[in-house]
């Protein structure tokens, strides 16, 4: 018979503008075949999760194994085969209540595809083929910090309002570890009747310090025009002092904190700490001035050679 193995155990710390107790919400992935690590994730007012990271900034590892082990038991006492994802709620006082299981896996897998290695919706396809997994639970080793925001088509500004449209402009950022999983373009349409999201922004770092610089650097970089989005708030997130130290859960996107954020203007301090000073539009302002100079560097080198050559330059007879 298929052994139940656990494929990784999902800390989830909701942000959640409707919840007034701590409640932080977990999630463990199975593949019905091993593995077991921790993250997080933050939900807006419609109880929507918009940030998750892996593993958990501050999950016992007494309870994440706990958690893993109830996670397999689900798994074998249904007789389940394939991915799916066992979620739970975790209160102040460290017990944690199962919540439910959904027979897939979730939007936030790449937070575990880039700490493990390991291709989930690979290891999915294999299964449902009839394949064994080439990996075991002994294989599986978390390395490093991943965190993944969910680019969407709201305005949180305007209580989360849709903003359906066409996308006018769109660029990426790039870099190592950085990941965009999207579908949109410029000249994309956003409809009004589906999901919002717009794409799904994930970096790497071999720690959390290093994954969140390197993910407020992504989120300068990353331009999308024509509609609103979310991506503004993401900085302002990362330059919120719990979420720096790890501190939040289901009611952390308060009223009273989103004021506080308006307020003390967050996303310039947030830019202003990551760039030393410099706006987003003045280091596209550098880019394009390095990119320029580079330019008129290679075209004087080009036309060096071309002079020195003289008329003896077989390619200049050959275009006269």
């Amino acid at each position: 018979c298929v052994v139940s193995k656990l494929l990784y155990g999902l800390f989830s710390a909701c942000m959640n503008k409707t919840e007034r107790r701590r409640l932080d919400g977990f999630q463990a992935r199975c593949l019905r075949q091993i593995l077991g690590i921790p993250s997080a994730y933050y939900s807006r007012v419609s109880n929507q999760k918009v940030l998750e990271e892996a593993p958990c900034p501050d999950l016992p590892p007494e309870t994440r194994d706990a958690m893993c082990a109830v996670a397999v038991q689900a798994a074998m006492a249904v007789q389940y085969v394939g991915a799916g994802t066992v979620e739970f709620l975790l209160d102040k006082s460290g017990d944690f209540y199962f919540l439910e299981m959904n027979t897939r896996l979730q939007v936030e897998h790449p937070i575990t595809e880039m700490i493990t290695g390991i291709d989930l919706v690979q290891a999915q396809l294999r299964i449902a083929g009839g394949e064994a997994l080439w990996f075991t639970q002994e294989d599986v080793k978390a390395n490093g910090h991943a965190i993944e925001c969910r680019v969407y088509a709201e305005d949180p500004e305007q209580n989360w309002a849709p903003s359906p449209g066409r996308i006018t402009g769109y660029r990426e950022p790039g870099g190592p570890w950085v990941r965009v999983d999207t579908g949109v373009y410029p000249g994309a349409e956003v409809p009004l009747f589906y999901d919002p999201m717009v794409a799904k922004l994930v970096v790497w770092g071999t720690s959390r310090g290093e994954a969140i610089r390197r993910l407020g650097r992504a989120l300068i970089e990353y331009r999308v025009r024509g509609i609103a989005t979310n991506i503004a708030f993401f900085r302002k997130v990362l330059a919120d002092p719990d979420f720096i130290n790890g501190q939040y859960h289901t009611g952390f996107l308060s009223p009273a904190r989103m004021e506080k954020w308006a307020k003390e203007d967050m996303e310039a301090a947030f830019i202003g700490e990551l760039t030393g000073g410099a706006g987003p539009l003045e280091l596209e302002e550098v880019a394009a001035v390095a990119a320029a100079l580079a330019a008129f560097e290679r075209d004087s080198a080009l036309q060096r050679t071309s002079s020195e050559a003289g008329t003896s330059n077989p390619w200049r007879w050959s275009l006269r």
